[in-house]
């Protein structure tokens, strides 16, 4: 069960954005699966080209660190800090910040052109999910199409290990929609215009998720 202001976030968003509103039930329950994921230990990888590798980048940015509520450090880590580093401790634990294991599959330069080089570089993607994903883990896959190669390939891969499948595409999810789990396809197919719906929409996926995980 979801926190009300978990749902609240959801319906700020639909206010704002009232297309996504068919998106609703889809979003809560994305919300609810990643919620699930990091609770029981496990990780979100997040893969997409162009605009949507830039995506990936910036929601990575937003889980491992603070984004708009406090994330202060648990107090038993705090103890042992302070334990380890008495002279130090108190910096660590005024800086570092709660997390959520997220890694982006889009900014391993040396290892995507060294395996596209020496193998093939539509499965760039997949080599990583290969080698990240454990059962447990989710894999948020970004395509405006739904269509991409490389990303239909990641998926296809994060299904076999068990890896959790969240679809972020345009309107219908193109060869995605079959491979996921939770789809998220914005009611559009002009690349760019999807863009601009899939920010808002995983600002508050990412939002919900601190209100959920760090918040009393």
């Amino acid at each position: 069960m979801l926190k009300a202001a978990t749902v609240q976030e959801i319906d700020s968003l639909m206010e704002r954005f009232p297309t996504l509103l068919p998106l609703r039930d889809n979003l809560l329950r994305c919300i609810e699966e990643l919620v699930e994921t990091f609770t029981h230990g496990g990780k979100l990888l997040i893969c997409g080209n162009g605009g949507s590798a830039a995506d990936s980048l910036h929601i990575t940015g937003e889980l491992m660190k603070s984004f708009v509520k406090k994330r202060p450090i648990s107090e038993s880590v705090a103890t042992c800090i302070r334990e380890a580093y008495p002279d130090e401790a108190e910096y660590y634990i005024s800086n570092l910040q709660g997390a959520l294991p997220t890694i982006s599959l889009v900014s391993e330069i040396a290892l995507m052109t060294a395996y596209g080089n020496d193998n093939t570089a539509d499965l760039v993607f997949a080599q990583q999910v290969f080698g990240y994903g454990k059962p447990g883990d989710a894999l948020l896959a970004i395509s405006t199409s739904g269509n991409s190669g490389n990303v239909l390939h990641a998926a296809k891969i994060a299904r076999v290990l068990g890896v959790k499948v969240i679809s972020m595409t345009g309107e219908g999810g193109g060869k995605l929609q079959s491979l996921s789990d939770v789809l998220l396809d914005v009611p559009c197919r002009i690349t760019n215009q999807v863009q601009e719906l899939h920010l808002p929409m995983y600002h508050t996926i990412c939002l919900a998720l601190e209100t959920e995980l760090f918040e009393e």
